[in-house]
């Protein structure tokens, strides 16, 4: 049996800030992830991806942010069970909860933090003749690594924030992008639509709406694409080496959704006027995988409750006690490994 302070059933980016958090108020902290590596999404799907709205820093590619939220939890010394699903929970007498994964392995804590992102999830797939046919040749639907994509022909399909973002990446990788979308209006962020025109004005994107991928074509690997517009019956025969299909992701609780938990549109319903509690207390849930008013399914969204959720936490396992807040710039910070980063001491001149 594994215990623990605070429980986080999730290593994304969410759920890796928890442990600093949790950590500053002396908390230990264990994680549980299906994936096989800490980072959630941002190092399984996108690593290479630039993120733009992150405090600090006016870019920083996915995989590194992992990279730094790793190296600033490393005080707190957390324990990961990686490679295994979160599967059942049982609530024990003494209040605290038993997690127990696919593998049998157990946990216990006082506090369980849901922080699962989107959950299990699979992209969704075009509907065309022999798809699964070119899968791995030619066609995929997650970028994880943009040099391979390095002078060739890329066909992109799609109109949310990933198709734009990485049309734009591979603008200055691929020897030819071409980008399609089944309307001329986007879904992504407008600066990125802009981004977008301006690559076409400049001849470095082939923009083709509206429009959508109709056939496959290629013997041992894929070789073309043919694409219809909504307006004109004729089709383009596009030569590419490679099919990129981002119409998203179909997310899944997954066994999560069997632990009594109060589901909304496959999210978890918290209260967001405190702590982002479920309507099992001790039970929280933070990032994407949860739903309030006015949620915002971004990372730096997930960092603010995670904040707000480790001090209800405290307070559950702790009730006696009395937590006072001191700012990072004025207390330091204490690691679990007996490493301590000074705050600077204020230096006081006298005036003669």
């Amino acid at each position: 049996m594994i215990k623990t302070d605070i429980l986080i059933i999730g290593a994304g980016p969410t759920g890796l800030f928890t442990v600093f958090e949790a950590g500053l108020l002396q908390l230990k902290c264990h994680l549980i992830d299906a994936l096989p590596q800490p980072g959630g999404q941002c190092a399984e799907i996108y690593p290479k991806k630039p993120i733009y709205d992150i405090p600090g820093f006016p870019e920083v590619l996915a995989g590194q942010l992992v990279d730094n939220l790793m190296e600033q939890i490393k005080p707190f010394q957390p324990g990961f069970t990686l490679g295994e699903r979160a599967d059942t929970i049982d609530k024990l007498e003494d209040g605290t909860f038993v997690v127990t994964t696919n593998k049998g392995t157990k946990h216990n804590a006082p506090v369980v933090a849901i922080a699962g992102g989107l959950g299990s999830f699979e992209p969704r797939k075009p509907q065309l003749e022999n798809l699964s046919r070119f899968e791995d040749k030619g066609i995929a639907y997650i970028i994880k690594e943009p040099e391979i994509y390095r002078e060739k022909k890329v066909l992109i399909a799609g109109g949310g924030d990933s198709a734009l973002d990485w049309s734009i990446f591979l603008a200055d990788v691929a020897s030819e992008v071409t980008l399609v979308h089944r309307r001329n209006e986007f879904r992504g962020a407008l600066d990125s639509v802009e981004k977008v025109q301006q690559l076409k004005n400049q001849g470095k994107i082939n923009l083709i709406t509206p429009a959508e991928v109709v056939a496959l074509q290629g013997k041992e690997k894929l070789e073309k694409v043919i694409v219809r517009k909504t307006d004109n019956p004729d089709e383009i025969d596009l030569e590419v080496d490679n099919f990129i299909p981002l119409f998203g992701l179909s997310p899944k609780l997954g066994p999560i959704s069997e632990w009594g938990l109060e589901i909304e549109k496959n999210a978890i319903k918290v209260d967001n006027t405190l702590d982002y509690q479920t309507n099992i207390p001790g039970i929280y849930a933070i990032g994407d995988i949860n739903t309030y008013p006015g949620k915002l399914k971004l990372i730096l969204c997930g960092f603010h409750e995670a904040t707000l959720m480790c001090q209800s936490a405290y307070q559950r396992i702790f009730p006696d006690k009395k937590y006072v807040m001191k700012y990072t710039t004025v207390g330091g910070v204490t690691g679990f490994d007996g490493s301590k980063k000074e705050a600077p001491k204020a230096v006081v001149k006298s005036i003669e």
